[in-house]
């Protein structure tokens, strides 16, 4: 009797225990946690799996709580959240680029900038003014000079001589692969009329002459001007960084692939410890994962220096993860890599690889085994299959991982490569915004490649049918960092600032949705944070933009006059206030 009234007892024990214990875990299933922020009444497009809508969006400690109703939302609303009315603005994703350089962005802007220049009589004005205002600099750098306004796209050092003669100008394209320079660049660098191009780069030279003009194409032959500039300062380099964020930030975009971390003289990273600093010090307002230059000048024993760095770069926002392959050059100027021979050259010429195929495939499999993401430079659509066929090899070495490998510009392609992005899982990553009919396009370009491969020129939609992934990127600053801009002209394939041209190959134009997710999710899934960010759902990061106006009430070719409210890197503002009042943007 005593045993059972034992057991009765530890029987009403456990049985008490148990029902304590689920109503324990049933409280803290549905005890409330009040929200830091809610915005509510909005047009929330969540680009998740199923292009959902919302009304309302709440976040607790920089995350997702809550997407859905405004009544919903508001059961989140406890003494400190602050509420904002979005009365029916558009709330998406914060958009990410993936193919961006925010500090080199920033140092040409902060320099000799030549972007608002509409002539070549402009760029001229301009580096004069820049003369005058700094008498104690000892050079001139600056750039964003585009070759369209120049015969043949080369510039000529005479100009910049009529100006600025006693010391060194160092001004780089827009495209990021040309310098022009004065007299005294040139003689202080030593390139003379002896002076021969050096391996993977060129040396312009006036015709029928030998005599440089005053244009240096690719990395090394701008090296050789570069070398006699001095190195940037810390603080310079953070000024740069400030104002390449604080521009992005203005258009929405609270994620980049900085495309290009470079090297100093001395074969160390350069831009990597920049954002590290500012992370650190709490004034970094961007993501960024970094993409470290592969020097097509060293071999395999740069590896580990690599790795080295990719150990050492690792802070809250950043990361460096990637390898940027710079494979060929840009087609106005005969740089790029072709398939087939360039039809305005007499001589059968069709561009030239920086890296020799059977290079490469090591150089990819070595990368490859040892983890790291592969981004290529790849315009030309020789230099497009080559990055295919490389990556190719490197699946059948090492097997298939999920390496989220991706090209990016990828301009011309031979039609018979298009479906191997999808097969290979190379994920296409698109410059939008250059596919339209400007002038590099009708006379630097089409009469390049003639009009039946030009038909191949930046094939959107095409991609997009087969499966692959596309993301989109900017490269500001070789065009604006505004994706607004990209997204327009990726659905109208026309001049999204002015509207006057034709559509450029009208059948590759895309849809709005598709648009949206290449400049957000997708471009998340590039930088292997797509289960963090790139959409509006429960558990991720509340990187989230307000907008005017919903992007799909919209007629095409007004998207991009759309504007940027609100900017919110885990939840908290990086652009615009809380009254959602339109700010004047600090550069277009």
């Amino acid at each position: 009797m005593q045993l059972l009234d034992y057991l009765v007892k530890v029987t009403v024990i456990v049985i008490a225990a148990f029902s304590v214990g689920c109503s324990i875990q049933h409280f803290s299933k549905t005890k409330q946690v009040s929200a830091d922020l809610i915005l509510f009444d909005g047009k929330v497009y969540t680009v998740d799996a199923n292009r959902s809508w919302a009304e309302a969006v709440a976040v607790i400690d920089g995350k997702i709580a809550y997407v859905g109703s405004s009544t919903g939302a508001k059961k989140y609303k406890g003494p400190n959240t602050r509420l904002v009315d979005l009365d029916g603005k558009m709330v998406l994703p914060g958009f990410q680029d993936a193919h961006v350089h925010p500090i080199e962005a920033g140092m040409a802007y902060l320099g000799c900038s030549l972007h608002d220049g509409k002539s070549v009589e402009d760029y001229v004005l301009i580096v004069k003014e820049c003369a005058q205002q700094s008498p104690e600099a000892t050079f001139i750098d600056g750039g964003g000079w585009t070759m369209d306004l120049f015969e043949d796209g080369l510039p000529d050092k005479r100009l910049l001589d009529e100006v600025v003669s006693d010391r060194p100008v160092i001004l780089k394209s827009a495209s990021g692969h040309q310098l022009w320079v004065n007299s005294k660049t040139l003689e202080i660098a030593g390139i003379d009329a002896e002076t021969p191009d050096p391996p993977r780069g060129r040396i312009d030279r006036y015709k029928n002459s030998k005599e440089p003009s005053g244009s240096l194409q690719e990395n090394s032959a701008m090296n050789l001007a570069f070398s006699t500039r001095p190195a940037y300062s810390a603080d310079q380099m953070q000024a740069a960084l400030q104002f390449g964020q604080h521009y992005l930030n203005q258009y929405g975009v609270t994620t980049v692939q900085d495309a290009l971390l470079k090297l100093d003289g001395n074969e160390a990273y350069v831009g990597g410890p920049t954002y590290m600093a500012m992370d650190q010090a709490g004034d970094l307002t961007i993501r960024v994962v970094g993409a470290l230059v592969w020097n097509t000048d060293s071999g395999l024993e740069q590896l580990s220096r690599i790795t080295d760095a990719r150990e050492q770069f690792k802070t809250p926002l950043f990361s460096a993860p990637s390898v940027k392959i710079w494979l060929d050059g840009v087609m106005e100027v005969h740089t790029a890599a072709l398939l087939a021979p360039y039809s305005d050259r007499e001589d059968g010429y069709s561009g030239e690889l920086l890296i020799k195929p059977e290079q490469l495939d090591v150089v990819v499999s070595q990368l490859d085994a040892l983890g790291f993401q592969i981004h290529f430079h790849a315009i030309g659509d020789a230099a497009v299959r080559q990055s295919l066929d490389s990556l190719e090899l490197a699946r059948q070495v090492n097997g298939v991982r999920d390496s989220r490998h991706h090209m990016s510009h990828i301009q011309l392609f031979d039609p018979a490569d298009i479906p191997r992005l999808e097969s290979l899982n190379v994920v296409a990553n698109f410059q939008p915004y250059w596919a339209w009919a400007d002038k590099f396009i009708t006379e630097l370009t089409i009469p390049k490649l003639g009009a039946e491969r030009s038909k191949w020129l930046y094939p959107i939609r095409s991609v997009l049918d087969t499966g692959a992934v596309v993301a989109f990127g900017s490269d500001w600053f070789v065009t604006s960092g505004n994706p607004l801009l990209g997204i327009e002209t990726a659905i109208t394939r026309r001049d999204p600032l002015t509207n006057f041209s034709d559509p450029f190959l009208e059948d590759e134009r895309i849809n709005l949705a598709d648009a949206i997710e290449a400049y957000t999710i997708n471009s998340a899934y590039v930088n292997f944070i797509d289960d963090e960010t790139g959409s509006i759902e429960e558990g991720k990061l509340a990187d989230l933009i307000v907008l005017d106006n919903n992007l799909f009430e919209l007629a095409p070719d007004e998207i991009s006059d759309a504007q940027v409210l609100l900017t919110l890197l885990e939840g908290n503002p990086v652009y615009g206030d809380w009254t959602l009042s339109s700010i004047p943007k600090i550069a277009q």
